[in-house]
């Protein structure tokens, strides 16, 4: 679907400015994946999916979507920014209209469609996101953090992308909220089948949801793997500032106190179940405990 092939770009090039804020990134994103990006502040996620609808140019490389270079001069960026939808951090910022159906109205105006059209497909979407339509004639101001985010992915929802960006979407939000606005985006994935690009620094968020993660280390992809290859390597996280889920050193640690467990899971379930089966080992006599 999408095809990153050598992007690099630079900020305030030959300037006293200037800085590198990507290098040589190469990746493919297919039909129907959840793929997690990662990496510290000032790793350079913000700037790379800004690329990927277009908002930014890169200095140098190309990215194809759905075989067709963007860069192409007869390209039209307008259609690619509705099939690749980006909510930005702290999206609720975006929102300007009077009520939240007039918000989400605007994206399928946008498009062409008719005033009955657009509604229907706001409504739609305002559903999809488990607005109820007591909430259609609100003011998009009156609404709590994590039902403003919902009214802005449902502004994306309404114009049908087949690609879902997402930047930091629970920035700010509590416990409950991020884990609400979490399950919707796992929601939508698998309902409707929408490839969704996540950007979090925060690896314990998105373990459980993504299929494969893209970890960013200044400006260059460090690791591009499924959660737990990438968990791994919890020791060269660690040395760029980010950290495996919480799991990850427990099951590490009861290893090295000589219990033989699988470290490779990725959330409470999968290690719960892989102390389990270490212990049953045990108590089975397969495994001589060392501790």
């Amino acid at each position: 679907m999408l095809r990153i092939e050598h992007l690099n770009y630079t900020y305030n090039p030959q300037t006293a400015y200037e800085k590198q804020a990507l290098k040589d990134i190469d990746f493919e994103i297919g039909e129907r994946e959840f793929i997690g990006i990662i990496g510290h502040t000032g790793s350079g996620k913000s700037t790379l999916i800004q690329h990927l609808n277009g908002l930014l140019k890169a200095s140098s490389g190309s990215i194809f979507f759905r075989g067709t270079n963007i860069y192409a001069n007869d390209f039209d960026l307008r259609t690619l920014r509705q099939k690749v939808g980006l909510v930005f951090q702290y999206p609720e910022y975006q929102l300007f209209e009077s009520d939240v159906l007039s918000d989400v109205c605007f994206g399928p105006k946008n498009k062409g469609l008719s005033k009955e059209e657009s509604a229907n497909k706001a409504i739609w979407a305002l559903r999809a996101v488990g607005m109820d339509e007591k909430y259609d004639n609100a003011s998009p101001f009156e609404l709590s953090g994590g039902q403003k985010r919902r009214v802005a992915i449902a502004g994306i929802l309404a114009m049908e992308p087949d690609v879902l960006i997402l930047d930091e979407p629970t920035a700010g939000l509590d416990p409950k909220g991020r884990d609400d606005i979490l399950s919707l985006i796992d929601r939508l994935h698998k309902e409707k089948g929408i490839t969704v690009i996540l950007v979090s620094h925060s690896m314990e968020e998105i373990a459980k949801y993504v299929d494969r993660i893209i970890v960013l280390n200044e400006g260059e992809i460090l690791y591009d793997a499924a959660p737990k290859e990438v968990f791994s390597h919890y020791r060269r996280l660690e040395e760029v500032g980010l950290c495996a889920p919480a799991v990850t050193y427990i099951l590490n640690a009861l290893k090295e106190k000589g219990l033989r467990v699988d470290t490779s899971a990725g959330s409470v379930f999968e290690a719960a179940k892989a102390i389990a089966d270490a212990l049953k080992t045990r108590m089975e006599g397969g495994d001589t405990p060392t501790c």
